[in-house]
Order: C-alpha cells, then sequence, then structure tokens
C-alpha cells in the first residue's frame, strides 16, 4: 500500500513537472519581455497564487518600461537637448533689455522644489492634493490600465496654449522691474515658442504634432472658452488625437514681492521646474466623469519625467478644477516654469518634456 502511495505521488510529481516544463517551453518562445509567465510558479504556490501574479506582472512591467526608456534615450541622443537652438540665442540677443535705469520693484529667489508641498508620495511620484474628498493611491492608479492606442502615421498628439501671451525673462536677474509686464504676443517670446520645441523634437523623432498657436486671452477671463473652441474644432477635424496638452507657465509669489524662479540642473544645465495640473470633478466642478483617466496619465507621465530627468518636477497638482480636459482621457495643462525663469531655461524643459512624451508614446504605438 505504502508503496503505491509512493509511486502514485512519484508519478503526480512528474506530470506537475511535464506541465510546468511545457508552460516554461511556452514562454520562451513568445515575447518574454511582454508576457509574464507565471503558470508554471502557480502550480506550486497555492494560496500565494494572486501574490505571485502581481509581482511578476510588476517586474514584466517594468522590464518593458525601462528597456522602452532606454531605446529612447538611445534615439534622443541623436537629438541635441542641452545645446541652446541659434534662433533662441538670437531672439534673447534682439530683445533682450539693460537693467540699467529700470525700476526694481522685487526680488527673484531661485529654487529646486523636491517634496515640500507633497501630501502623497510613492518612490519618486510626488502630488499635491489640493482636493477635499478625493484620495490618491499612487501605487493602485500606476497599475491602472491607461488604454491608450498612438497611430504614429496620423496626428496624435495637440498642443495648444490657453494663456498664450504668458512670457519669460530673456536673462537671469535676481531682481524684477516696473516696466515688466510678463506678457507678449509675439511667439518667439512666450509659451508658443516653448510648445513650438515640444513639437520639433517629437516631429524628429516621427510623431506628427498639432501646434496650435491661436491667441486665447486676449480677455483673460475668456481664455479657456476660447481655447475650449479650438480644442473642439481640431478635435472634430483629427478625431484620431488622443495626447492635448495646454502648455503654460505659472507665477509664484511669495509675501514681500518676491518671486520664485524654479530651477532644476539637469545635464549640467538650468531647466524650469515643470508642475503637471491633473483636474476631478468636486464641488462646482461637474460633468467631468473621466478625470480619473486623466489622473492615470499624468501620474505615469509624472513618473516618466522623474525617471528620465530626475529632479525636472515639482509636485503634480491635483486640484478641483476642468480646464478643458474634459474633453480627452489624456489632457493635462503643464506649467513650464514661473514669469521669472529665463526663456533659455523654459525651452530646454520643453524639449526634456518632449522626449519624456516621445517615450511615452513609444510605449503605446500601434505597430502597423
Amino acid at each position: 500500500m505504502k508503496n503505491r502511495q509512493e509511486k502514485e505521488k512519484t508519478t503526480e510529481l512528474f506530470s506537475l513537472l511535464i506541465a510546468a516544463l511545457l508552460v516554461i517551453g511556452l514562454c520562451v518562445g513568445s515575447n518574454a519581455e511582454k508576457i509574464s509567465c507565471t503558470a508554471a510558479s502557480l502550480m506550486f504556490k497555492g494560496d500565494s497564487v494572486s501574490k505571485v501574479t502581481e509581482t511578476k506582472a510588476e517586474k514584466t512591467t517594468i522590464k518593458v518600461t525601462e528597456k522602452a526608456t532606454k531605446n529612447h534615450e538611445e534615439k534622443a541622443a541623436e537629438i541635441d537637448l542641452i545645446t541652446t537652438p541659434a534662433d533662441i540665442l538670437e531672439v534673447i540677443k534682439k530683445y533682450s533689455v539693460s537693467t540699467d535705469g529700470r525700476k526694481s520693484i522685487g526680488k527673484i529667489k531661485q529654487t529646486t522644489y523636491t517634496e515640500k508641498g507633497a501630501t502623497d508620495i510613492f518612490r519618486n511620484i510626488r502630488i499635491r492634493n489640493n482636493t477635499s474628498t478625493k484620495k490618491i493611491d499612487i501605487k493602485k492608479v500606476l497599475a491602472e490600465p491607461l488604454e491608450l492606442e498612438i497611430d504614429k502615421s496620423r496626428p496624435a498628439i495637440l498642443i495648444f496654449h490657453s494663456h498664450t501671451t504668458e512670457s519669460y525673462e530673456l536673462s537671469e536677474n535676481t531682481e524684477y522691474y516696473e516696466d515688466e509686464t510678463f506678457r507678449s504676443s509675439n511667439e518667439l517670446l512666450n509659451v508658443v515658442r516653448v510648445g513650438t520645441e515640444i513639437a520639433n523634437y517629437l516631429e524628429k523623432s516621427g510623431y506628427t504634432v498639432i501646434h496650435d498657436k491661436t491667441i486665447h486671452d486676449e480677455s483673460y477671463n475668456d481664455s479657456y472658452p476660447h481655447s475650449r473652441k479650438t480644442i473642439e474644432s481640431i478635435l472634430k477635424e483629427n478625431p484620431q488625437i488622443k495626447i492635448v496638452i495646454d502648455i503654460h507657465r505659472d507665477s509664484i509669489d511669495l509675501d514681500g514681492g518676491t518671486k520664485i524662479r524654479p530651477v532644476s540642473v539637469i545635464n549640467g544645465k538650468k531647466a524650469a521646474q515643470m508642475m503637471i495640473i491633473a483636474g476631478t470633478e468636486e464641488g462646482k466642478i461637474k460633468d467631468f466623469p473621466d478625470w480619473e483617466y486623466n489622473l492615470r496619465f499624468a501620474v505615469n507621465l509624472q513618473k516618466k519625467c522623474e525617471d528620465m530627468f530626475p529632479g525636472i518636477m515639482r509636485p503634480l497638482l491635483f486640484t478641483q478644477k476642468k480646464y478643458n480636459m474634459d474633453l480627452t482621457r489624456f489632457s493635462l495643462l503643464i506649467e513650464m516654469g514661473s514669469e521669472v525663469n529665463t526663456l533659455e531655461e523654459a525651452c530646454y524643459s520643453g524639449r526634456l518634456l518632449a522626449a519624456v512624451l516621445a517615450s511615452f508614446m513609444d510605449e503605446y504605438t500601434v505597430k502597423g
């Protein structure tokens, strides 16, 4: 009896071993970078099935993401991110104004934002949750599917500017002056020029970009209704567009009139720190049913930015706003520095953001 039981047990173990080897063989024959081959482990782990599956899936996702990032970093090396384009240097030289005889009305303080002000932190992702009722589990948000597919043969990304005339300093200063408005309708001097840097890089990376340069803030209070009409018109003509990004620059003021210049040094060069804004439906903000999809995109992009260029991001702002983000599931507002950053710093950050976007989009491009 004992011998028979031992024989049956040996036969069972042998069968399980054969089954495991068959599964492993199938995995090896598949694309191992995209498939989590956990079946063999599941046969022997019993109650720990879900934990093993999750661990394997996480490792596979990390591996795929790391490879996509590495591949794009190799591509990015072929596109000069650091050197300031000649036309920007010409613009700076042409429009710069001497500080002689000008009346200073406040100080400029250079700051690098890290974790200060963040309410939620997970690894290198920092978020400032400004809502009253929404909680964020960053790890959970990262695990949720983005449901994004990019067709590289057609325009997949729209860049525009609700506050089109927001502009920058042209040189590094420690003070700002009475005659400065930090507004310009000249697209060489305002956030349109930053958008152009983003579009140029993405196009060099093989993507078709729509960069709308319409001035929407002639009436400042009507900026978002005006830009909404622009977005709706473009999406109607190009329904395949997935990603919609509103490029701004911030204004950060302290008591006493000091203005903050958010800066991070990336590869030895000063860049304007960026801040992603993701909105939500709360309080007076209605008709924003898909805000969670925008948040997923925002958190994933925040992570990708910090993975590729550590320190480039201020904490992501999650707030009770809509800012036309309800028009797609991949809409964001991004602040590129503040008004006292230099145009050169903001444009450098534009190229860095574009490198991140290109790497991100590479992961979701449909192979034709």
